[in-house]
């Protein structure tokens, strides 16, 4: 693990999306940020926005099969995306498809509210099972969980039923836990896969701890 912080925030969630290879990372981030992401989580980075915008990990979730995008992304956005992995587009009004997806290489958790369209074309994307869900009452699970081949750390407000849903449809272990100082929505605080954590620099030692056995850094 190791702190960071991005364009003066510790939500550096916000502004990046990761899988095992490959992380999209906002065009305005510092040069730091993204050597942090390379150094930790060991993945090529690619600057880019989404339909101009620099929250990048609001607006894109990505496993090692593909990418799901924001429906506002601008053609030449797209194309650059498509050189690096499988690209599909989320048709449909709740299309923020970083906090509305959570996703590892097992499976997938999203918005009840996302129509079967969006359902489908995240299965084809993604490769994996979709299964409709809130976690800890929120239907933006991406923002409330996040996870990795090898483990999920979520809200603090997650019930034992959201706990063995988040096992079932991912395949790995998830545990409860909080980012920069007392955040439950860690989504937003750490960029992690199966190599690593980058975490916002708030992060309390306990959570820090917390978060390692969440993700099972060991």
């Amino acid at each position: 693990m190791r702190l960071s912080r991005c364009n003066g925030t510790p939500n550096i969630g916000v502004y990046a999306s990761v899988n095992e290879s490959l992380s999209l990372v906002a065009a305005n981030s510092g040069p730091g940020f993204a050597e942090d992401i390379e150094a930790v989580l060991g993945v090529e980075t690619i600057l880019t926005t989404i339909s101009g915008a620099f929250v990048i990990g609001s607006l894109v979730r990505m496993n090692s099969n593909g990418a799901v995008v924001s429906g506002m992304i601008e053609s030449s956005e797209l194309e650059k995306i498509k050189e690096k992995i499988n690209v599909t587009v989320l048709p449909d009004k709740a299309n923020a498809a970083g906090n509305n997806v959570l996703a590892n290489d097992n499976g997938a958790i999203i918005n009840p509210v996302l129509g079967p369209r969006a359902e489908k074309r995240i299965a084809d994307a993604l490769g994996v099972e979709v299964v409709r869900s809130a976690i800890a009452g929120y239907g933006t699970v991406g923002s409330a969980c996040v996870a990795t081949n090898k483990g999920c750390l979520c809200n603090v407000n997650a019930t034992a039923e959201d706990i063995a849903l988040l096992k079932d449809v991912l395949g790995v272990e998830a545990k409860k836990g909080s980012v920069n100082h007392g955040s439950g929505y860690v989504g937003s605080g750490i960029l992690c896969n199966s190599k690593g954590a980058l975490i916002g620099d708030e992060t309390t030692p306990v959570e820090m701890g917390r978060i390692e056995d969440g993700l099972a850094l060991y």
